[in-house]
């Protein structure tokens, strides 16, 4: 086999297999790494006064979506800790899938806390609720797509994660 054949043949083969290897490894530690910066973010977040990124003309519209927006945001958390633990190479299973979901309820709990030293914030146990909903309703379909069958698309997407970890 003469030089310039088998260059041919690690360029064709070789090379493009480990390009795929490198890039299913930055996305695997690009999705382990996302949930600390989340929690950064929120944190840095819940540190500034509520109008500090945006304030909408309508004050009730703006108090609306901000209030609404806790729904959101630490179900953002649970999902983002749920896809790292995905990359892993161990089994995903329930109890950690409810750890997940724990971690992101006492995050919440102490972002609310937090935001109580701040005097342009408060804290509250209508917030603490709307932030429990959004982590439960995740759960459900979470759980359902992994552990029970339902919503196939959604677990199929799951799996995809998972085959990061393998």
């Amino acid at each position: 086999m003469s030089a310039l054949r088998f260059l041919c043949i690690l360029f064709e083969k070789i090379i493009p297999v480990r390009r795929n290897l490198l890039m299913k490894n930055i996305l695997k530690w690009g999705l382990r790494v996302l949930p600390f910066l989340y929690i950064a973010a929120v944190w840095i977040q819940s540190s500034l006064p509520s109008d500090h990124f945006v304030e909408l003309p309508d004050s009730a519209l703006d108090h609306t979506i901000k209030e609404s927006l806790h729904l959101i945001e630490f179900a953002i958390l649970y999902v983002l800790l749920v896809l790292a633990f995905l990359t892993r190479q161990r089994a995903f299973t329930t109890g950690l899938n409810l750890a997940c979901a724990l971690f992101a309820g006492l995050y919440g709990i102490s972002d609310e806390i937090h935001q109580s030293f701040y005097p342009y914030r408060s804290a509250s146990l209508f917030d603490l609720v709307k932030d429990f909903t959004g982590i439960a309703v995740s759960y459900y379909f979470i759980r359902g797509a992994l552990f029970s069958g339902k919503f196939a698309r959604l677990g199929k997407g799951l799996g995809r994660v998972k085959s990061l970890g393998q």
